[in-house]
């Protein structure tokens, strides 16, 4: 036991202090997006805090993506907000306790390898889609709200302090590494400019200017909502919503992180690391969350590789809550502004934009669709579900186009079909187009050596070709089918009539009626 605890603490990649500095940047950087993302939801901003602390808690003991970051986030909080409005709270801890049961579910069946699925342009698109809405997102601290309750743009003095402590806060995140990487910039950015403000009286919004963070330790708490059919309708749809966002986001950040680290992380070990975290969060009254694509960038950029950052990071945030809710208060919005520009900027694939013209169209397409889907409508579920199926009709595509046949006739009078290319759904149509059966002899050979038959319309397609033949009173043989394609026509043998060549020493001959083919 003793033995365990140790390989898990201990740090393999990375040294203790670069994880617990690290820990404690992502730390500071996780309290306004806690609180930005509870208003988000409608619900109060201690319930994203709590949140980020027990789920950013859980899967970084449990998880499989080391270093990976964890906690409230805005893809969850844009699902919720309507069933909080409608329903209530109690709801919304019911639904995420459905959540978690229904991610814990997906990662013991081992669905997590399903994100191979996921092309690189979606990849790209989604990155980029969500660099620009982490951009987008800070925009908002450069407005205000006036007594009239209107919500302006900044001007003024105002304005130029913000943009400048902005500015001086990237500067040193950017140039602070080529000087030293001792302690992580975005750290150092967070201290220096929190110092200025401070001692030097600036006049700018802090984080305690968007809501108080103080509290005490959550608390157990069965969501009071009625056990019936009716309470299971109506969380039902939300629950489902929340674990496919929160899981397709949690993969495809692992992934991205897996390829900054050239490490491997577990997929189906994270959805069960996610399930349970947002099972135990649903019963201390949290909002549901996921990986967090920001906070893990800043994370793996300031050193952290093991599990113990995203401990680091998820106690300090309860600290924060705790004991030092005053001085976190006292940070100004400006360097966490600053610290997410650097994020966004970072997350950014820049060498996306140096494809377009070296890449197909359809990748471009795929690429700027799932980008602009993310940014518009915050919905990182449905902008890799579209990108998805568009690769997928675009593979549909190009490989119906590779049906061929090459036509020959040999010395006994037989005419040879060689087919070329996959059979299946969207070749099906080209294929029965191939054939000549009233210009044929009476019997013909199909050749499969070089394709293969991949579903039920490929099955269809040889029945409607035989069954032609068939009518005029000729034969059909089948030839050089692979093992899927044959393991296809012997599970449809109730309603297929196939005839096997005599040469083909891969197959045994059914002779069942030469001449009533079906396929």
């Amino acid at each position: 036991m003793t033995q365990m605890f140790y390989r898990l603490f201990k740090p393999t990649q990375a040294n203790l202090k670069d994880e617990v500095l690290s820990g404690l940047t992502v730390a500071l950087a996780l309290v306004p997006e806690a609180v930005a993302f509870s208003l988000i939801a409608g619900v109060s901003p201690l319930i994203g805090l709590y949140t980020a602390f027990i789920i950013g808690l859980i899967t970084s003991i449990l998880g499989g993506r080391p270093g990976m970051i964890s906690g409230a986030t805005g893809a969850i909080a844009v699902v919720v907000v309507a069933l909080v409005a409608t329903h209530g709270v109690e709801y919304l801890f019911a639904a995420v306790v459905l959540m978690g049961l229904i991610q814990v579910l997906v990662g013991v069946l081992k669905l997590g390898k399903l994100i191979r699925l996921v092309p690189h342009p979606v990849m790209f698109g989604f990155v980029n889609g969500l660099a620009i809405v982490i951009a987008m997102a800070q925009f908002d601290q450069f407005k205000f709200t006036t007594a009239e309750g209107a919500v302006e743009w900044m001007t003024g003095s105002p304005l130029y302090i913000m943009l400048g402590l902005v500015a001086l806060t990237m500067v040193i995140i950017k140039f602070l590494p080529k000087l030293t990487t001792a302690v992580p910039s975005a750290l150092v950015a967070i201290l220096t400019i929190s110092l200025i403000v401070i001692f030097g009286g600036v006049d700018t919004r802090t984080v305690g200017d968007l809501a108080s963070i103080s509290g005490g330790l959550p608390e157990f708490h069965l969501p009071v909502v009625p056990l019936n059919w009716e309470t299971l309708t109506i969380i039902l749809p939300y629950s489902a919503i929340m674990a496919g966002v929160g899981l397709i986001e949690s993969l495809l950040t692992l992934t991205l992180i897996d390829e900054i680290t050239e490490t491997r992380g577990h997929g189906n070990k994270e959805c069960v690391a996610q399930g349970v975290a947002n099972l135990t969060t649903g019963f201390f009254g949290g909002m549901g969350g996921c990986a967090m694509i920001g906070q893990s960038l800043i994370n793996v950029n300031a050193g952290g590789r093991n599990r113990i950052s995203g401990i680091v990071a998820s106690v300090g945030l309860l600290v924060f809550i705790l004991f030092l809710s005053t001085y976190i208060e006292m940070v100004p919005m400006a360097a966490l502004v600053g610290l997410m520009f650097m994020v966004a900027i970072g997350t950014f694939e820049w060498a996306s934009l140096k494809v377009f013209r070296k890449v197909p169209f359809h990748d471009v397409l795929v690429m700027v669709v799932v980008t602009l889907v993310t940014v518009f409508l915050h919905n990182l579920a449905l902008a890799v579900l579209i990108g998805v199926i568009i690769s997928a009709l675009v593979f549909a595509w190009q490989n119906a186009k590779m049906i061929r046949t090459r036509k020959r006739i040999d010395e006994k009078g037989v005419k040879h079909y060689e087919v070329y290319g996959p059979l299946f759904f969207a070749s099906a149509l080209t294929f029965g187009q191939k054939f000549d059966p009233t210009g044929d002899p009476d019997e013909i050979v199909i050749d499969f050596a070089e394709s293969r038959i991949v579903d039920h319309s490929g099955i269809d397609a040889i029945h409607k070709v035989t069954e032609r033949y068939e009518k005029l009173g000729k034969t059909v043989y089948i030839r050089h089918l692979n093992t899927s394609s044959k393991v296809l026509l012997s599970k449809a043998e109730k309603i297929i009539n196939v005839n096997y060549t005599d040469d083909d020493p891969s197959f045994k001959i059914v002779v069942e009626n030469e001449k009533n083919i079906k396929a």
